[in-house]
This record gives structure tokens, sequence and C-alpha cells, in this order.
């Protein structure tokens, strides 16, 4: 996430102060480039590793910043949740032998980090998003306290001016309002570097965009959030709207997202830098007072701290990035839509179809991006995301399978272009290899994690197959076998896993039927009949619980004048409610004490779900067994 030394509350001198450092930077950016001063004569790779930490019953756990503590390894670096860490690997030389070296570091680091979280008796996870993520995960309790998170939130809020919305639609929907900017920490990936010179970057930057539409397809681990199956990589949405700062208006002014993929072909080296300063507020400051112009006026390599602090509040898909390395600076490109997971083979493997495809750009592509349609490319990313390794791209005038675009003409593309900075043949098909048969057999982490899904929640709850899945991916992933050949998980697996039943959120049930109070009464005894259940939430016009029907409140009535009744009359207004984090042995005890057989689950006065008395049977026999009490 960058520098944490930050400012939240940005007054006038200080905002004057940076803006003014700000366009100090981009004038030195533009000299360096101008001078020559940007390193060109080797190219380097780096990557940066997010990961989920569980907990014993595989949900998310609150122990990250112990965990961070006890690494004591300036590798590592906390994440906006304390459920996420990130891994940040050194620099290698792009050579040949260079992404064993960096596998071996990966599995080096990431083993220091499962044996650390084993003592607080969590486990690392490497997901795009944990599919056992619950909505508590997304309450303030489980941000990290750090004072550059909660600035985020706090000023993004402030620029919004209103509630968070998701409104995210696949076979599923998930449309959900929050307060706070924590739904972006579900998101992990393995971001991705290359080292580009000022001479290549136009045309680098553009190919990177050009090709992110298969990488995408081939390398998606995301289909699921709160157990809704929604996009392919459901990433993608979820982090544009998790922190959008556009509020609703009347109106067709458009206004760029600080997370997007762009909108046209980029034209020069510094434009990104520049549109970003000319598009978006500022978000963060430090008080940093160095003048780049003045450092480099005197023979000093400016950090452009100002400018990497704003750069890192926008989040490109595919994001430049200014640095310097032993005192000389560089350019790099940051592949960030790639998801974290499944395996740290598959995670390389797509590292290096990636790279491979940037190093072997056709001469044809240079200097001729005007003459290519930005929105083909642009189109080709979201068609991945919502549909990954099924989806159809428009490549060369023409719509083709993205499975066979892979296979006929990228993975041979990827493999020249890895050779050409002698990278091995043997090495470069160690990994292709991986990909090539992911992409025969349609199974990415998104189709494996979907197939899995759709057996297993036939046998079991939403909430018991989220975490069921959670344990399938880590017992498949320490098998060491690449995506390709997981099998699907089983409802069997359920047996091993010790489920926390401990809030109301594990069982309520949220696929609800409600009428509204001026509905006849024989509409809802039809309901009843029609779906089999025994109690109908009743709500008023403007969506507020305002009663419950019972099929004992409807017995009672006989056959007699039924049909003149609507539901407002028969009802039960007074209702015993509960929210949704209430503990489940509490909710139970309040149904018996009440002589109640449903309980409604409300948010403020809106009913977000219903738990009866079968659910609590159903839960009560599960710890009676469990706990064999």
């Amino acid at each position: 996430m960058g520098e944490h030394r930050v400012n939240k509350a940005i007054k006038l001198p200080e905002r004057k102060r940076f803006l003014k450092n700000l366009i100090r930077d981009i004038e030195a950016l533009d000299q360096m480039i101008l001078e020559g001063l940007i390193e060109k004569d080797v190219q380097r790779i780096g990557a940066e590793q997010e990961f989920a930490l569980i907990d014993a019953h595989n949900k998310p756990s609150k122990n990250g910043p112990l965990i961070l503590g006890k690494l004591d390894d300036s590798h590592f670096t906390s994440e906006l949740a304390m459920y996420n860490l990130e891994l940040n690997l050194d620099p290698f030389e792009l050579k040949g032998g260079a992404f064993p070296l960096m596998e071996k570091q990966l599995r080096k680091y990431l083993r220091k980090a499962e044996q650390v979280a084993a003592t607080f008796g969590d486990e690392v996870v490497l997901t795009g998003i944990l599919p056992s993520i619950d909505l508590r995960s997304g309450q303030m309790d489980y941000m990290t306290p750090n004072p550059r998170y909660q600035a985020l939130d706090e000023i993004i809020k402030q620029l919004r001016g209103q509630d968070f919305e998701l409104n995210i639609s696949g076979v599923d929907e998930l449309i959900l309002a929050h307060t706070n900017i924590l739904f972006e920490a579900c998101n992990t990936s393995f971001q991705c570097h290359l080292q580009v010179t000022a001479e290549e970057f136009v045309d680098q930057y553009n190919w990177a965009q050009l090709i992110s539409g298969p990488v995408l397809a081939v390398c998606t681990n995301s289909p699921l959030l709160f157990g809704r199956e929604l996009w392919s990589e459901t990433r993608i949405p979820l982090f544009q709207q998790s922190i959008d700062i556009r509020s609703k208006g009347y109106h067709l002014k458009e206004k760029e997202q600080r997370v997007s993929f762009g909108n046209h072909w980029v034209r020069d080296t510094t434009e990104i830098y520049k549109e970003n300063i000319a598009r978006f507020p500022l978000i963060l400051t430090h008080k940093s007072t160095a003048d780049s112009l003045q450092e480099l006026q005197k023979g000093e390599i400016p950090h452009l701290q100002a400018l990497k602090l704003h750069n890192g509040t926008i989040w490109r898909w595919n994001r430049p990035c200014f640095g310097t390395g032993n005192g000389i600076p560089h350019l790099r490109i940051e592949n960030r839509y790639l998801p974290s997971g499944p395996t740290i083979i598959d995670e390389m493997a797509n590292f290096v179809l990636w790279v491979g495809l940037m190093k072997a750009m056709p001469e044809s592509y240079r200097k001729s991006w005007h003459r290519r349609s930005f929105e083909d490319t642009k189109g080709n990313f979201y068609r991945a995301a919502t549909s990954g390794i099924f989806s159809n791209m428009a490549w060369e005038n023409r719509m083709v399978p993205v499975q066979k675009l892979l296979l006929d003409e990228l993975l041979p593309l990827a493999e020249k272009g890895l050779l050409s900075v002698g990278i091995s043949r043997e090495e470069a098909n160690g990994y292709l290899e991986i990909i090539r048969k992911r992409v025969k057999t349609g199974q990415t982490g998104s189709s494996w994690m979907i197939k899995s899904y759709r057996t297993i929640k036939k046998h079991m709850s939403r909430d018991e197959a989220m975490v069921t899945l959670t344990q399938a991916i880590q017992t498949r992933r320490k098998s060491e076998l690449p995506i390709s050949e997981w099998k699907a998980a089983s409802p069997s697996e359920l047996k091993s896993i010790p489920i926390q039943y401990d809030w109301i959120g594990n069982i309520m049930t949220t696929d609800l039927i409600t009428v509204q109070e001026d509905d006849l009464v024989a509409l809802v005894k039809k309901i009843m009949l029609w779906k089999n259940i025994r109690h109908v939430p009743v709500e008023n016009k403007a969506g507020k619980l305002t009663g419950l029907i019972t099929r004992s409140t409807i017995e009672k009535l006989g056959g007699t004048g039924e049909e003149l009744e609507i539901a407002k009359n028969i009802m039960v207004s007074e209702l015993v409610t509960v929210g949704p984090h209430t503990d489940i042995k509490y909710a139970m005890l309040l149904m018996v004490n009440k002589k109640i057989s449903c309980l409604p689950v409300v948010d403020g006065d809106q009913l977000i779900g219903l738990v009866t008395d079968t659910d609590a049977q159903e839960v009560w026999d599960k710890l009676y067994a469990k706990n064999n009490v």
C-alpha cells in the first residue's frame, strides 16, 4: 500500500505544499527522461504476494498484525484488513534462471509465514477472494490499525458523501450497501512488475493493456463473494466499487473511477501520471519538503515521494511505477489484475506467461496504436473478468475463443519472448506447460471453484459450503498439484472441519419470500402452499418489516372469509427480532423463551434474513454431535 506516514487531515498549507511538490516531481521525471537518466542497461522482474490468514474454523483471522510483528522481516508488510498480509519479493534480473530463483524465494518466505501463523493457530491461504469471508469481516474492528488505512477510509468516505454500494451480477446477484472501504480487503492478488526503458514505455504499456484480456482469462481465481456466484474474476468489480468515491447524480458528467482499466492508448511516457494529477483529487499527503528539481540540479536522483504517494492512490489494473535502486531511477509496469493463488506454481506460471508475452510484442505494433481499437481491448478485459476461460476475444479484427487464441497464438508467442531474454526452452516450457494444461482442460481456479461449490452446496448450508470450499483449497494446495489437476471438492470434506456456529449469519436464510401489507390473505396462503414455507414476513411499501404471518395463523382463520382479509389485518406486528451479528446460542434461547418458531434478522428496520426453529434444531444437532454433550 506504499507510504504509511501520511496526513489524513489535509489542511490548506499542507495541500499547497504537496501540490507544489507533485508538480515539481512530474517536471523532474520529464527532465530525467529527457536527459536519459532512466535505467536501460538491465531489466528486472519483481512481485508482491498478498495472502489471506484463516483461523482454526477456516474464517478470516485477526492475527495479521501479531503475525507480522513476530515475522520481523522487511519482506512482509501489513494490508488493509487484519486477515491479510503482503510479501514483497526481491527484484531479479530477467535472464536464464530468474523464475526458478523467484519461485524458490517465494516458497521460502511463504513457508516462514506459515510457520509463524501456525503458532497462532492460523493458516496461510492463496486465493483471490477467500470463499469463507463473511459480512463480519467488513466491520471496522477488522481494519489494521495503521494511519494510512484509517486516513484512506475517512477521506474516501468524505469525498463520496454517502454509503458505498456493491452491485455485482453474475449467476447470482449481490446488492449491498456498506459504510467503509474494508470490502476492498476481500481482494488478494499476485502483483507482477516488469522494468522497462523510458523509450519503450509507451509501446510496452499499450501492449500490456492489449494482452490483459487473454492473460486474465486463463488466470481467474475469484468467482465467489459471500457465497454468491458472480464474475469469473469478481475482484475486478469488487475493487472498483468498494472504493469508488463518485456519488450518484442526475447528469451525464463523466468522471473516471480511481480503479480503472483506462479509456485510451497512452501516447507519452508520463501521460498517466499527469492524468492522475489532473483527474483525481488528493486523498493523502505527507510532510516532505524535498524539491525534486533542485535535487536533480545538484546531481542527485530525487525519489519523487509526492508523485509516488498520489500514484499509489489510483489503482489502474496496469499501473506505471517509478523507483530507484542503488541511486539509479527506473520505470516499471505493474500488473495488478492477477489474483493470488491457487498455488505457488500456478502464480509463477501466470507471471511467466505475462513476461513472455511482454517480451514478444510484434514489431508491427510499435507506434501504431492509433490504428487499433482500444474499445476492443477494454472489452476483452471485462469479458475475461466476467466469463474467464470460456470468453471470446476481439483479436486482429475477428472474434476468437480465448482457449484457441492462447493455444494457437499467445503461448507460442510467450515462449518466443522468453527465449529472447535468455530463458532456456526447458525453463520456459516448464511453466508454460502449466498454462497449456489449464487451457486444454478449461479448469482455472474459478471454474474449479464453481464446479466444487455447486456440488457441495446441495448438501449443506451456504456458510458450511463456503467453509468447506476454503478447506478444500487448502488441502489441494498442499498437494503441490497445479489447479488443472485438482479434483472437485466433496461434501464429505465437511466432516473434518471444526465449523464454528457462533453468529446468526451462519444459519439464517437470505432467499426470502415476502408479501406487502395490503396483499390478500388468500395470496399469502397460496404462497405458503406453493413454496412449502411456514412463515411469511410482511413489509410496507418502503420495504420496512412490519409483521409476520405464520401457517398457524392461517390455519386459525379456517376457510371462511380469508379471501376478504389483507395481510396487515392478520399479521403479528409485535415482533421479536435480532441483528445480523447476534450469537447463535442466544438466539436459540430467545426462541425457546419467547415460544416462537421464527426469528427475523434485521439491519435497522430492513429484513435481511430468517431463522426458523428447524434451522435452530439443525444447528443444535450439529453442536451436539461435535461436542458430544
